[in-house]
């Protein structure tokens, strides 16, 4: 099933290349289903807090009538950065599955851990690689694209 949850956020990160944003997806499920979608829209709405990760989790809240969603899960096509790292372990999320790791502003284990280095009182549980190559390639290629734009 962890493919076919992945397979909904990359759906979701194909929104967002289509509006030109960094092409990330995350859908977060509960009981087995999904409660909650959303992708990348900073450049669209001049926010840097438009996050796939922060929308899903305030949809989802929003849905369940609670800040707190400890029975659900978020598969997200790119490892989180330390905002949304942040809000995972505040929103008392069970558990976040990663397809592809940020080596460059990481939070979830490539840059460094949030969800494992420090002692927060909340724990969120993490796996990586979920679907790795289609996470990875949707983002070169989005790069690649806008490295051709530029020229």
């Amino acid at each position: 099933m962890k493919e076919a949850w992945m397979k909904e956020a990359l759906k979701e990160a194909k929104k967002a290349y289509e509006k030109e944003e960094v092409p990330v997806g995350a859908v977060i499920v509960k009981e087995g289903k999904i409660i909650a979608r959303a992708h990348n829209l900073k450049e669209g709405k001049h926010d840097t807090t438009c996050h796939a990760e922060l929308l899903a989790i305030q949809k989802a809240s929003k849905k369940l009538n609670a800040w707190r969603l400890e029975n659900c899960e978020m598969y997200v096509t790119l490892e989180p950065c330390s905002m949304c790292a942040g809000a995972l372990i505040q929103s008392r999320m069970k558990k976040v599955y990663i397809g592809t790791m940020d080596y460059k502003t990481g939070a979830c284990g490539s840059v460094y851990n949030l969800l494992e280095d420090y002692t927060f009182n909340h724990k969120v549980e993490y796996e990586t690689g979920i679907l790795k190559e289609e996470c990875e390639t949707i983002l070169q290629d989005f790069f690649k694209e806008l490295r051709k734009k530029k020229k």
